[in-house]
């Protein structure tokens, strides 16, 4: 029987740590003609609790994702697992928030154009107008939403309304100088991403390079993490560090940070599409 992409799918999983799992998930998918492509697997043994990641294919075309839901359901309850399945390349749906500062912003629509990253970009929404005209070139609906001490409130509610309208899986904040609110991060918890320079918190406020430079640091780098309300310490995806040296002015270390900032953001926004990543607590397991 031939094989396309459309009876593929990804498992994930997590749940107490007990014996059996493996063998109840592999005996599922033979019951449900599942072939497994890859799978991936950790066991968190300082919290007793076990994570999977499996990508499988079915030979037989005629079985849904629906009826893989509903079949594994059983599985899922005898062993307290949260669990998620989905089709192995269905789309998230993406929205970019940005302001002033468009480094992330860009390289995410070139990645999303040249088919690197498993979303779509229905959506760009910015409190500045700076990146109109490069929405445009995508052509990607770009929503100026302006805010204030006074419109903060007003300003978060038409977010969350486009979130809705949009039916929005994954909220990227690729340099997005505002800070959501409680309710919001709660709303949007393990499905909004924020990067971040890695000089928090050392090197908090204004112009971070600037002071970076003046302490003489060696490397810079970037951190992508989970939003929550506790501002830049949600589970950490993605870091990665480049070195740096006497020959750097201010302005060299801007453009470092940049370029490492793209490329940790790319990453987190690629493996969470690929639903490589899973919440264990506090921290993330990436099955990467």
């Amino acid at each position: 029987m031939s094989r396309t992409r459309a009876n593929e799918f990804v498992l994930t999983i997590a749940c107490p740590d007990r014996p059996g799992i493996v063998y109840a998930v592999s005996s599922f998918l033979v019951q449900h003609s599942g072939n497994i492509v890859d799978s991936a697997q950790f066991d968190d043994r300082l919290d007793d609790r076990f994570f999977m990641r499996v990508h499988f294919e079915t030979l037989d075309a005629k079985v849904t994702l629906e009826q893989l839901r509903e079949g594994f359901e059983d599985v899922a309850q005898s062993f307290q697992m949260t669990w998620q399945l989905h089709d192995a390349f269905a789309r998230f749906r993406t929205l970019i928030l940005v302001s002033s500062f468009g480094h992330c912003l860009n390289d995410l629509l070139f990645r999303w154009r040249t088919g690197a990253l498993n979303i779509e970009i229905p959506g760009i929404v910015s409190n500045h107008t700076d990146f109109a005209d490069l929405a445009a070139t995508y052509r990607v609906p770009f929503h100026h939403i302006p805010v204030t001490p006074d419109t903060k409130g007003a300003a978060e509610a038409r977010l969350v309304g486009l979130i809705e309208d949009l039916d929005i899986h994954l909220v990227v904040l690729a340099r997005y100088m505002q800070i959501l609110s409680d309710d919001l991060c709660k709303r949007l918890e393990g499905r909004a991403i924020n990067i971040h320079h890695s000089f928090l918190p050392s090197f908090k406020g204004a112009r971070p390079y600037h002071q970076a430079y003046d302490r003489g640091v060696k490397q810079i780098g970037a951190t992508a993490h989970y939003v929550t309300g506790d501002l830049d310490e949600g589970p950490v995806i993605e870091q990665d560090v480049i070195r740096v040296d006497h020959r750097y002015g201010p302005d060299e270390l801007v453009t470092a940070g940049r370029d490492v900032e793209s490329q940790v953001l790319s990453r987190a926004v690629k493996w969470h599409a690929e639903q490589r990543v899973l919440l264990n607590g506090h921290r993330t397991v990436v099955f990467r």
